[in-house]
């Protein structure tokens, strides 16, 4: 049987931690930063741990 390819567009955007969480950046980043507040940006630049229900699917996108 054939091995599974890694999905390009998911390897760009998840991370796995040590412990087997999936990371990703959360939204709301690109544009109109400066009608946001200072609080809202610094909040929103951090990594947010995924949903054990959508792991799953994400794990097989990146062949893990």
């Amino acid at each position: 049987m054939p091995k599974q390819k890694t999905h390009s567009g998911a390897k760009k955007r998840f991370k796995i931690t040590g412990s087997g969480k999936i990371k990703k950046q959360q939204s709301g980043m690109r544009h109109n930063l400066e009608l946001k507040s200072s609080r809202r940006t610094r909040r929103l630049n951090q990594d947010q741990v995924i949903n054990n229900s959508d792991a799953k699917a994400i794990k097989r996108l990146l062949a893990k």
